[in-house]
């Protein structure tokens, strides 16, 4: 694989910017080597500036459900942007999308655009606060929601009773009202809002783990969840950025039958483009203004190009049969991959609701973040570069999920098990 002009551009970009990138994992820092740099990408490939081509599963994590640069998402981007690309007033596009999503979602009855899923979350929870009065908020070890400083603190259980913030910046007095739960345990869910439910304005969770590899909910627990926070008066928020239009065209609220109070949404709903969106009752957004008196704007909020991308790809997804396409992909690939684990004798663990999908170097069966430490994360790092030197990009991460895109074909499929089988044996060697 060439690596000469990656090479270059890396010293440069780390003279100007923080470890030379703009989000941390695309450092490469937790497989080792330099970042590749992207030229191009189409379908279900990616070129970096070396010429290299890559079948990809990141789908830029996620919201690529179609692949890169699907053409009518592409020309409704040009058609707009020839329009012009922001107006910071309002649009019939936005109008559209949002009919889409309240359409689609079950808990979605009022829905208000933002630019990204860490704004969603954010703007989310002080819509709670603002509803309930209360300042506390439980969330779940392992969970990521954005990098609001709410949402930022140590997942662990000596550090957690103290609040202690995971990372510098963090306001003490704001880490402390955060607490941290096991993902997939119903009973502390339940002491903790017996002890302190009164006190508590909200309770977010992705209602399936995506950001420590893909982690289904148990049987009960997201019904726990909507029990308890009912019980309490507090309120239940879905954080569906991943899953939102991923598992199903209602997200996993309409996967498990569970319907929260507010949904935070990104990713699909723009197309590729940056996108953001929560939404609820419309008893619950009247508290926003400027129906009501909780503050959020945003100049770029259901910005035409975002609004043009994403009302095409709910076009796309409401056509007959996706996710079961989706399905039927993301099978062949997990079966494949864990046939080969078996075969190899190499200990592993397999996640997967529809299109998102994981494989843990571990023995222990994965059902939170403290059995997903387990893994061995030296021999997921020489995978990692075992399936890269045969022209496969998943993450570049033990602890991200991978995705599936409606135009994966079998051949590439049955490409990627192969160079999979490669990747194992060089890394167990």
């Amino acid at each position: 694989m060439k690596k000469e002009n990656s090479s270059k551009l890396f010293p440069r970009a780390k003279e100007v910017m923080p470890g030379g990138v703009n989000s941390p994992v695309r450092a490469f820092n937790a497989v080792g080597g330099e970042p590749l740099f992207i030229k191009s990408a189409r379908g279900s490939k990616i070129i970096d500036v070396d010429g290299n081509e890559f079948i990809d599963y990141v789908a830029s994590w996620g919201p690529l459900i179609f692949g890169h640069a699907h053409p009518s998402i592409v020309e409704a981007i040009i058609r707009q942007a020839e329009l012009g690309t922001s107006y910071g007033a309002s649009t019939e596009l936005e109008i559209e999308l949002a009919e889409k999503v309240v359409n689609a979602v079950p808990s979605i009855d009022v829905v208000r655009m933002v630019n990204s899923g860490t704004e969603a979350v954010m703007s989310a929870l002080r819509l709670a606060r603002g509803i309930t009065g209360r300042d506390k908020i439980v969330k779940f070890e392992g969970c990521y929601h954005g990098h609001g400083d709410s949402l930022l603190v140590k997942a662990g259980s000596g550090l957690v009773s103290l609040g202690i913030p995971e990372c510098p910046g963090i306001v003490s007095s704001l880490a402390e009202k955060t607490l941290n739960l096991p993902f997939n345990d119903i009973e502390a869910v339940r002491d903790l809002f017996q002890r302190e439910g009164n006190e508590v304005a909200a309770l977010i969770v992705e209602p399936i783990a995506g950001n420590m590899g893909v982690i289904p909910p148990k049987p009960g627990f997201l019904e726990a969840l909507r029990e308890e926070t009912k019980k309490a008066g507090a309120l239940l928020i879905f954080d569906e950025v991943i899953t939102g239009f991923r598992v199903s065209l209602g997200g996993a609220q309409k996967l498990f039958g569970i319907t929260p109070d507010i949904t935070c949404m990104g990713k699909i709903i723009g197309g590729g483009l940056p996108v953001g969106a929560y939404g609820g009752s419309k008893e619950v957004m009247d508290h926003i203004s400027p129906v009501g008196s909780v503050y959020q704007a945003g100049t770029l909020s259901g910005n035409p190009l975002a609004m043009a991308a994403g009302n095409v790809v709910l076009d796309l997804l409401s056509e007959p049969g996706v996710y079961d396409l989706l399905e039927d992909k993301s099978r062949k690939l997990c079966e494949g991959l864990e046939k080969n684990t078996r075969e190899l004798g190499v200990p592993a663990k397999f996640t997967r609701v529809g299109s998102m999908f994981s494989m843990f170097f571990t023995d222990e069966p994965i059902e939170n973040f403290q059995s997903v430490k387990t893994s061995d994360t030296e021999f997921f790092k020489r995978y990692f570069n075992g399936l890269l030197e045969e022209g496969i990009y998943i993450a570049p991460s033990q602890f991200e999920a991978g995705f599936m895109s409606a135009i994966h074909s079998d051949k590439e499929i049955d490409q990627t098990i192969d160079a999979s089988i490669k990747a194992l044996k060089a890394a167990d060697s």
